[in-house]
């Protein structure tokens, strides 16, 4: 079972990837991520790497998409020794999301997301 500080650490990654995302935060962004995401979406049918999160961060895509309603819950599905699952439902996404912890923390390593 996961510990508080474990929880709190999946949900402030997950916090520095959505904020990031909204707030042209690539420093988050960055963090948040794992140099080998995959995030995929099978609605737009296509695959992004962390490289384009960054990049796309950085060109201000996520403020655009920004809904002004911050409500952003993440809830931490699982967690065993250093990998876990959390599902993440905002005004704009839902994702459902893998992590993995590395020396500098918990990263996001998989994500799978539809609009809402």
């Amino acid at each position: 079972m996961a510990t508080l500080t474990e929880q709190q650490a999946i949900v402030a990654t997950m916090l520095d990837y959505f904020e990031g995302w909204f707030d042209g935060d690539v420093e988050r962004m960055d963090r948040a991520l794992h140099p080998a995401l995959a995030k995929r979406s099978f609605e737009l049918k296509r695959t992004v790497t962390k490289e384009h999160m960054v990049a796309w961060t950085a060109e201000g895509q996520g403020r655009s998409e920004d809904p002004g309603d911050r409500r952003i819950e993440v809830e931490v599905v699982d967690v065993h020794g250093t990998i876990a699952s959390a599902v993440v439902r905002s005004a704009v996404y839902r994702e459902y999301v893998h992590l993995v912890r590395t020396e500098e923390g918990w990263k996001i390593v998989n994500a799978l997301w539809n609009h809402t």
